[in-house]
């Protein structure tokens, strides 16, 4: 089969709080092919979420490089620092004379100036082909804004004027998300949950994306409407080619949806690869204790079901990523 291109990369992303203190990403590397759905798993605080984010550049990151239809959209600066300090460090040590560190230094901060320069030549229009779907439909829509100012709020900063364009545009995604034209005059709080979702998930496809974020989408919502919610991220997926990164903590929503998985935890990609390949064939231990979590409506198999603890030792976290099986990644020993 053809290798599909690549339609956003991410190389090596960190992403620190508090001056460093806090390792939110700490070296998370993929890419996503177009027209796939690529769903990153893990549980509360392990980075699925800041991953997004970063990536959509709601967050200036920390280290390494992000890119998008080919083109580098953000830059980190710690690995220039890192470069830098290493330089001085040798300086220090006699290893090199003054000259040279000040000419790798000199060097570093070039590469870094002419890298960010790069990053912010692209255009507003080429960044709103990536959108965002919250985790909240509550918080994520402004209470006093009606559903069409909020739909139509992206058309709007890109430049579009004209109000019967905008009112067509604004109906007509109404419908293809499953709620009536009629709801464009109303406010989000007259609205349940899934429809709040679904409000959510318009504002994000009538800017006609290449790559939507789903930060777990479907996590607030009841278990049927789940189902509902899911489904019409696929179909929306398949009428307009779009391509998904899905993030969520939940394996068994994934698992059908995905046509590869990433498990996060702590801040890393501890095992990818292909949705049945991870299911068939868990390699990480966390990846196994996550499995072992999943309930089945099956009262045979949940009497006897038994939970696997996945307790890392500081040896497993520095473990390299590495390519078990064609296709199939895992921080695991070989």
């Amino acid at each position: 089969m053809e290798e599909k291109e690549s339609l956003l990369r991410v190389e090596n992303l960190r992403q620190y709080f508090n001056r460093g203190s806090f390792r939110a990403l700490d070296g998370v590397s993929f890419d996503i092919k177009k027209g796939e759905v690529f769903s990153i798993v893990g549980e509360s605080g392990c980075g699925k979420t800041t991953t997004g984010r970063a990536i959509i550049k709601l967050y200036n990151i920390t280290g390494g490089k992000i890119f998008f239809n080919g083109k580098l959209i953000s830059v980190g600066k710690l690995d220039f620092e890192k470069n830098i300090q290493q330089a001085k460090s040798d300086f220090a040590a006699k290893k090199i004379n003054k000259s040279e560190c000040a000419k790798i230094i000199s060097e570093q901060k070039k590469i870094y100036r002419e890298k960010l320069g790069e990053a912010k030549k692209i255009k507003r229009d080429e960044l709103t082909k990536m959108q965002m779907i919250f985790q909240d439909p509550v918080t994520s829509l402004d209470p006093r804004m009606t559903v069409r100012e909020i739909i139509a709020e992206g058309l709007r900063i890109r430049g579009v004027r004209d109000k019967k364009e905008i009112e067509q545009k604004v109906s007509d995604v109404l419908k293809r998300v499953g709620l009536v034209p009629e709801y464009a005059d109303r406010y989000p709080h007259e609205f349940s949950g899934g429809q709040r979702q679904r409000i959510g998930i318009a504002r994000a496809i009538i800017m006609e994306p290449e790559l939507i974020i789903a930060d777990e989408p479907v996590s607030a919502l009841d278990v049927s409407i789940k189902a509902q919610v899911t489904n019409l991220l696929n179909d929306l997926r398949h009428d307009m080619g779009l391509t998904v990164l899905f993030i969520s903590h939940d394996l068994s929503v994934v698992k059908y949806f995905s046509d590869r998985i990433a498990v996060m935890y702590f801040g890393k990609i501890v095992e990818l690869a292909s949705s049945q390949e991870l299911f068939e064939n868990p390699l990480h231990p966390y990846t196994k204790s996550l499995l072992s979590a999943i309930p089945l409506p099956d009262p045979d198999y949940e009497r006897s079901r038994k939970r696997i603890v996945y307790n890392p030792s500081p040896e497993d976290r520095e473990l390299p990523l590495v390519e078990v099986r064609s296709g199939h990644w895992a921080r695991v020993r070989v």
